[in-house]
């Protein structure tokens, strides 16, 4: 599989994401549901903490790839959704450095939402990977 960056400016790569990438020779697709900050039960933790449900949100999405044979570097795609976008914006550091070390740059949208499906929860994650 071949994975090359389309931006036609520049300004997004400062930002850690391209505009869109056109991947070739892939033979599988992940289609990944939206990850929260839950456990293992599914039950909601790091109320109030948007840095710690980040890390978790994103550790989980980590487990669904892995579940599929995928990792971060196979991400073509991430949408992220919180309850408070201005909130949220100190912490991006989180994604940036996780998705930087496994050398991706996934096209990506970020979108305020008013909740998410449990109250507790204040960021989710949404994935497409290919391999």
């Amino acid at each position: 599989m071949q994975k090359v960056s389309v931006n036609p400016w520049s300004w997004s790569k400062a930002l850690g994401y391209d505009q869109g990438v056109l991947v070739t020779g892939a033979t599988r697709q992940l289609i990944c549901a939206g990850q929260t900050a839950v456990d293992g039960n599914g039950a909601p933790q790091h109320s109030g903490d948007m840095r710690a449900q980040l890390g978790l949100a994103l550790d989980n999405l980590e487990a669904v790839l892995a579940a599929g044979g995928m990792g971060l570097a196979n991400l073509v795609r991430i949408g992220v959704f919180a309850t408070d976008v201005d909130a949220l914006m100190p912490h991006m550091d989180v994604l940036g450095r996780r998705l930087g070390a496994a050398g991706v740059a996934p096209p990506m949208t970020l979108v305020g939402v008013t909740r998410l499906a449990l109250p507790p929860l204040m960021v989710e994650l949404e994935a497409v990977a290919m391999g």
